[in-house]
């Protein structure tokens, strides 16, 4: 029996048509070899992109190159960030130099010109499963309704009193314990300590007696866990 077919959706923003003809042809063959459909749309600028994005959100995957005209890369990453945190963004460049940018808007990773086809495979590999995992959703029982939070929401889950509360976009606060929690979330999530749990998706820097999220929001680190921690980035990464 035939594998069902996921749908992708793939936007290529490039300047170069050259650069993004060659992208969006590996691309297909990318999809080609995988149990996946795929819809591609191919644009020139980041104004053009922009103008359709306004009335048409569906996007999975965006191939976006750094260096264009008016508007560069970033700055439109910046611009989606605002609002869509679940779009899979993958810069292409020529240069090294936009590494800290990436952190800023969540790249998810960096491909240098001129493009190799089987790192940019096992890029979109990685594309089509980090946008599985933003499927999965903490279903909260909360004033007799259920509330699903999306664990790409989830910055992190501390302990106030008896009280465990979820910074997503929202605030949540249940009584339940710690544990439970930590035993529903994925892989993305560590418990460092007795009464905090992270997305490692949201770090941007740690250190022995803090770690700081991609937000700014700065959390003090229990004693002891900077090592685990460390030790658990770099196996996720």
């Amino acid at each position: 029996m035939e594998r069902e077919r996921a749908m992708v959706r793939i936007a290529i923003c490039d300047d170069s048509s050259a650069d993004a003809a060659f992208v969006e042809n590996q691309v297909k063959a990318w999809a080609a070899a995988r149990p996946v459909g795929i819809y591609t749309q191919v644009f020139s600028s980041a104004e053009s992109f922009l103008f359709q994005y306004a009335e048409d959100k569906r996007w999975d995957i965006l191939i976006l190159d750094i260096e264009m005209g008016q508007m560069d890369g970033v700055t439109m990453a910046r611009t989606i960030r605002k609002e869509n945190e679940a779009l899979q963004i993958i810069f292409v460049t020529g240069y090294s130099d936009y590494i800290a940018e990436g952190y800023e808007v969540a790249a998810l990773h960096y491909l240098i010109k001129p493009v190799k086809v089987e790192k940019l495979f096992s890029v979109l590999d990685r594309a089509l499963e980090k946008r599985k995992q933003n499927e999965r959703c903490l279903n909260l029982e909360m004033g007799g309704e259920m509330v699903r939070i999306p664990f790409y929401e989830i910055r992190y889950l501390n302990v106030r009193l008896n009280y465990v509360t979820i910074h997503a976009k929202e605030e949540y606060a249940v009584k339940r314990p710690l544990g439970e929690f930590e035993k529903e979330l994925d892989q993305r999530f560590v418990r460092a300590g007795r009464s905090l749990i992270l997305n490692l998706e949201c770090i941007r820097r740690v250190t022995r007696k803090e770690v700081t999220l991609s937000d700014g929001t700065v959390l003090p680190l229990p004693r002891g866990a900077y090592e685990p921690l460390n030790r658990a980035i770099i196996q996720f990464t």
